[in-house]
């Protein structure tokens, strides 16, 4: 996977069974969501996590982009304030 320009280091990227099934349901790879979230396209959060959003990426905070990627379906992508891990996962698995 080329993640060109990112904003902030991923770390280990992994993903949830439910949310991997969606993808492929939805003919959409983690790899085209992984390169929004690292670019900085948060997709649909509101306003105010937006700018948290902004934010964390230069005080080190948590990252919390969320996708629609079928008419009732939506992923999110959760980046740990440490980097070390960024999750992809379906919002019910939260």
């Amino acid at each position: 996977m080329l993640i060109t320009n990112p904003l902030f280091h991923l770390g280990d990227v992994v993903a949830t069974p439910a949310a991997l099934n969606a993808l492929q349901s939805c003919n959409v790879t983690p790899a085209q969501l992984l390169q929004l979230h690292v670019s900085g396209n948060w997709g649909s959060v509101e306003e105010e996590d937006a700018q948290a959003n902004d934010a964390a990426v230069h005080n080190g905070e948590r990252i919390l982009s969320s996708y629609r990627i079928g008419e009732y379906t939506r992923v999110w992508i959760i980046t740990e304030y440490d980097r070390s891990v960024t999750t992809i996962l379906l919002p019910s698995e939260y």
